[in-house]
């Protein structure tokens, strides 16, 4: 008969992965084998996924920031040679994040390609209920994804930083770049608020990322061995994220901010949901609403398109013409016009200022 782990000792396993122990820390901590672990944490962030899957959906908010951070199993991309599994080199993970709630809404872990763009965009899109202000950095599989997606339902912008390399100090580069980069916004779709375009809110949670799974810490040998371990040390720390992990700026769980759940879930409380959650099937598209307008302001023209292609909108107006002062009366008679008045039937061109 197989050992079972009470479920106070997964939840200890678990407490321990979720703050960034690595698996050998784990077991030294808890006293329960590596192998153990490895199964409970597979287990557990499939669990979590699919929690993901039913959970967090019909999301209404009005920005959100998409990003890429860096990972790899078992080694680099540049030490990959033919003959190798797919699931090994790089492993991107793809984070779409509600600035205001700061919920993860979708995330995807594989290649930096146009495929695995695509893929997370359309999960994006499904989640979601309110026409967005979409904004990410430069990868180019962004522009066509989001197309594709969200046709006539998005604003969306691209944030560039751009680094130089004048100001580095020596050759290392990785975790120093100069303290004056310059950013470049640029619109792509629709009318996005160019003003307030930024990544920052995705790019912190990179770093939460990396503090709170060991597997992302660098220059480590914490990293993935096998990619199904990866995704569900990525799963599993989402789902912490979102349900059980206050947010020190919010008080409360994203998940508790955006209206999903009404309470801080404890690591008990997600272990026994995720171990208990059955496969759903992922959500689909839902017709977009546009963003309610701040009160006082009117609201601006729109109609929507057959077939679900989005919204004619009008998003601004040419400037008013100027209006001449009335001139004051005059004292004297007004001198007799040089031209005659045209003629019944002839046409004259009018001024449109």
């Amino acid at each position: 008969m197989a050992h079972v782990l009470p479920m106070a000792k997964r939840v200890e396993v678990v407490a321990h992965l979720v703050e960034g122990a690595g698996i050998r820390p784990t077991s030294r901590l808890t006293s329960v084998s590596q192998p153990a672990i490895l199964s409970l944490l597979l287990r557990v962030g499939e669990g979590c996924e699919r929690l993901h899957n039913r959970l967090v959906r019909d999301v209404d908010c009005r920005t959100v920031q998409v990003d890429e951070i860096w990972s790899y199993v078992q080694k680099k991309q540049a030490r990959v040679v033919p003959g190798d599994s797919p699931e090994v080199g790089e492993a991107y993970v793809f984070v779409g994040m509600a600035s205001a709630s700061k919920l993860v809404i979708a995330y995807r872990v594989g290649k930096r390609d146009e495929a695995n763009t695509s893929a997370f965009i359309r999960d994006l899109r499904a989640r979601l209920v309110t026409v967005p202000q979409l904004y990410s950095d430069g990868w180019v599989s962004y522009v066509a994804a989001v197309g594709a997606s969200f046709p006539g339902s998005v604003d969306y912008a691209q944030v560039v930083k751009n680094y130089s390399r004048k100001a580095r100090r020596d050759d290392d580069h990785r975790y120093e770049p100069p303290r004056d980069p310059f950013i470049t916004r640029t619109p792509v779709f629709g009318v996005p608020d160019v003003k307030r375009a930024s990544t920052s809110h995705v790019e912190r949670q990179n770093l939460t990322i990396r503090m709170h799974i060991r597997r992302f810490t660098r220059l480590c040998n914490g990293f993935s061995k096998r990619l199904p371990h990866h995704k569900a040390a990525v799963a599993l720390h989402m789902a912490f994220y979102n349900f059980c992990r206050p947010h020190e700026a919010l008080r409360v769980t994203p998940a508790m901010e955006a209206g999903l759940t009404d309470h801080v879930w404890s690591i008990e409380e997600l272990v026994a949901v995720a171990l208990a959650e059955t496969p759903t099937e992922p959500p689909t598209p839902k017709a977009l609403k546009l963003p309610e307008q701040p009160a006082g302001s009117p609201a601006a023209p729109a109609r929507a398109l057959p077939n679900g292609r989005g919204f004619l909108r009008l998003v601004g107006s040419a400037p008013a013409a100027p209006v001449a002062p009335t001139p004051p009366a005059a004292s004297k008679p007004e001198a007799p016009p040089s031209e005659p008045p045209p003629k019944p039937g002839c046409w004259e061109q009018m001024s449109l200022f």
